[in-house]
Parts: C-alpha cells; structure tokens; sequence
C-alpha cells in the first residue's frame, strides 16, 4: 500500500462518487484512458478489484466500499492539513469546495462572481444536488461549506441563517385556482402536485404542510428538478411548491402565478453551514463572512426581490 499516491485516491474517489469513468475524467481535467490506467494501478497496488466492470454500467465491488471510506479519510486529512498550512500563513489562495442545494443554484452563482473580484487568487468548485446528498457530503468532507435551508440535526455543524426563504405554491395563470383572490387550503386537495425527489428539502417542506393541513392531493407527479417541474407547471399540468428564490424571472414575465393560499408563504432560512470540527481555511473563512454580509441584500434586488408578493413580504420582515 506504501506505493499508493495521491492522485490514485482522487481518481479512484472521484469514479466512485459519479460510477463512471467518463464524468470523473470531466471532473478531474483528464483523459478516459488516463483515468482507467490511475484505477488499474490502485488495484494493483491493493491487490483486489474496486470496482465491478460488468455491463454497462460500474459498481464499486465489496473491498472498493471499504477502500472508499479510507480513501475519503486520508483526502479529508491532507485537505485539512492544507487548511491549517493556508491560515498559518494567512493565505487566501488555494481550492474552496462549496456545496448548494438544487434551489441555491438560482443566486449563489452571483454571489461567487462577487466573491471572485475579490479574491480572484481561490479556485472554486461547486456541487450541486439535494439536501439528502449534501448532507452525506458535509459528512465526508467533500465540501468545505454547504448553502441550504434546513441544517442537518444529526450532524455536529456550525449553521448560520443569512436570508429569508419563502415557499409558496404555484400554479398557471390559466388555472383555475389563479383566477381566485384567495384559496382555501382545503381547495388543493383536487389538485395534481408537481413534486421533487424524495430527499429534497423543499418536498419536505410541503409534505409538513400538507400533514398540518389535512391537504390529500388527488395525485403526486415526481420530477427530477426545480426547472422540469417550472415547465410542467406553465404547461398547466398541476400546481407546485417551490422556493419563491426558483422563479423570478417567470413571475416577472406573468408565466407563472403565486396563489395566495391559507397558510403560505413558509418562509424558512437560508443557511451557510460547515462541520464543526473541520478548521476552515482563509478561503473558506471569507466566503463565510462573505455571504453573510452579502447574501441578504443581494435577493432583496431583481429578480429575486420585484417577485415577492405582499404577503411573503410580511412574513419575511417578521
């Protein structure tokens, strides 16, 4: 094992968390081939398969899953170790890893080309995906900090709010419920739900409204993103609940409608979160402080601040 090198384990982590060669390859700025030849020489050097080749598709063999955990482990060391070399010296260079929720990647994109101008020497990196996986990768350490809503209870995590999040419920300017003034509650129980996965915060959300309220849709429709489920919905195939933060640009434009629902808006917060027990680096450090002094005022502008009907607006500012 003593021949094993640094970058054997980052190819090696980075086929295991996509489970294909081709995307790691894309991560990692390398060829196809350079990739499997990283791989083919870490099994050699452990002796066992990794990863089981079978068909099209790859699976991490039973030594791979166990091989993966120490592989997390000692990245996870030297990264720490960077950090504390990079705050010895007061550098703010190097790699910041960033994690978001699917409905952060509708303003963080702006708040890190803000960030960039001023630090324009750290490497940014982001990850995209729901509550469910940014959690397991605040767990191991594949992110220096995470951006989402509900920070995770069973993780030991420093969670600092920084903005109001509102989550409304949507529907087609053509449907019925957008020509009322106001909706009963009890009206959206005849109502198609566009959802989000299982894992998703903001279906979480609604699934704790719909409980409190006694709401049985007359059917759920799973959908993979906050995108599809925007087209699904001006296409009038049912009403959603969403983050008012995933469409301004479509409220602005009258594409889509807020229904002013008994109830709702839940405006929840928005949080910057990391492990507790990881030492940031400078990096790290000022992004922290960045989005706290930053985010707040940022979608409280176009065109996240012009769609933010009344009464979102007073739960807000309560």
């Amino acid at each position: 094992m003593k021949n094993v090198t640094i970058r054997q384990l980052q190819v090696f982590v980075s086929v295991a968390r996509h489970l294909s060669f081709a995307r790691a390859a894309e991560e990692l700025h390398l060829t196809q081939p350079a990739v499997s030849m990283q791989v083919k020489e870490l099994e050699s050097t452990v002796g066992l398969p990794l990863f089981d080749r079978g068909g099209r598709k790859i699976a991490l063999t039973t030594p791979g899953e166990y091989f993966l955990v120490h592989a997390r482990r000692m990245l996870a060391s030297l990264k720490d170790a960077a950090d504390t070399m990079a705050r010895m010296k007061g550098v703010e260079s190097g790699r910041l890893t960033i994690g978001i929720v699917s409905t952060g990647k509708y303003f963080v994109p702006r708040l890190l080309a803000a960030f960039r101008r001023e630090h324009p020497a750290v490497e940014l990196r982001l990850e995209v995906g729901n509550r469910q996986a940014l959690v397991a990768q605040l767990q191991n350490n594949e992110v220096d900090l995470a951006i989402m809503g509900t920070p995770p209870r069973e993780l030991d995590t420093r969670a600092e709010p920084f903005a109001a999040n509102p989550l409304v419920m949507i529907a087609s300017p053509q449907h019925r419920l957008a020509r009322l003034s106001h909706v009963p509650a009890s009206y959206l129980s005849d109502e198609v739900f566009l959802v989000r996965e299982q894992g998703s915060g903001t279906r979480a959300s609604m699934e704790v409204f719909l409980k409190e309220r006694r709401i049985h849709p007359a059917a759920l429709v799973e959908m993979p993103s906050n995108e599809t489920i925007k087209q699904a919905v001006m296409a009038d195939m049912g009403v959603s609940f969403l983050s008012l933060h995933t469409m301004g640009l479509e409220l602005n434009a009258g594409v889509l409608k807020v229904l002013d629902v008994d109830g709702l808006p839940i405006v929840r917060r928005w949080h910057v979160v990391n492990m507790r027990a990881k030492l940031l680096s400078p990096a790290a450090e000022a992004f922290r402080y960045f989005i706290l002094e930053h985010a707040q005022p940022l979608l409280q502008q176009p065109p996240f601040g012009t769609a933010l009907p009344a009464p979102a607006a007073a739960a807000a500012a309560g």
